[in-house]
């Protein structure tokens, strides 16, 4: 089971997505906290797996608790769920670690594969805010960025590229070992040295740099 973290400051939306989670069979709600500040002490005291949690909340916003979280509990990945996608609320919490960022506007099972894909250690955004990050999130312009992103890429050994393209395609460490035929240890240490060689710090940055180098189609 996938042990997760609710945090909302409305109940009703708690309800909500407890009950689209609990449906998938495979997810369990083992904490919810109504503002960010009880979200970051619940996160430690549960160590989920996943961290779900709503941007705009009393006493710490969720952008804030998420990347307190990044910090002080490693073993748990962290998702954004919320009404609000404007760029700058992407940008930083992307940047801040979360690897999923998911709107409530979003079809329920976008919100269990999303959950699902996180915990499995990739990463996961909305097809709306897939498209800001791809178009605006890396600065400047698109052919400067097409072959910044491939200079970056060519440092790579052949088999790191190839690891980075399936990163980029949203699969998992257990999924790429299979596809590749390795074990999944072997695949962590790949994915580990290509954040390094690229200079990012999660999978997310990781699957942009793919995108742009022509490593993953649109």
């Amino acid at each position: 089971m996938i042990r997760v973290l609710l945090a909302d400051d409305e109940a009703m939306v708690r309800a909500g997505v407890r009950a689209i989670l609990g449906s998938g069979g495979e997810t369990e709600v083992v904490a919810e906290a109504g503002d960010g500040r009880e979200a970051v002490e619940l996160a430690r005291a549960h160590r989920p797996d996943v961290a779900l949690l709503d941007i705009r909340m009393p006493r710490l916003d969720g952008l804030t608790a998420a990347e307190e979280i990044v910090r002080t509990v490693p073993g748990t990945a962290v998702a954004m769920l919320t009404t609000f996608s404007e760029g700058a609320y992407v940008t930083r919490a992307l940047g801040g670690g979360a690897t999923g960022f998911l709107l409530k506007s979003g079809d329920p099972y976008e919100l269990i594969a999303g959950v699902r894909a996180v915990a499995a250690g990739a990463a996961f955004l909305s097809p709306k805010v897939a498209r800001y990050v791809i178009d605006e999130g890396l600065g400047g312009g698109r052919l400067t960025r097409e072959a910044q992103a491939r200079a970056r890429v060519s440092a790579l050994s052949p088999r790191e590229r190839e690891v980075l393209g399936l990163v980029g395609a949203g699969l998992s460490n257990p999924e790429i070992a299979a596809r590749l035929h390795l074990v999944e240890g072997t695949v962590k240490a790949y994915v580990s040295a290509v954040l390094d060689r690229l200079g990012v710090r999660n999978r997310v940055q990781a699957a942009i740099v793919a995108y742009e180098a022509g490593l993953v189609g649109p």
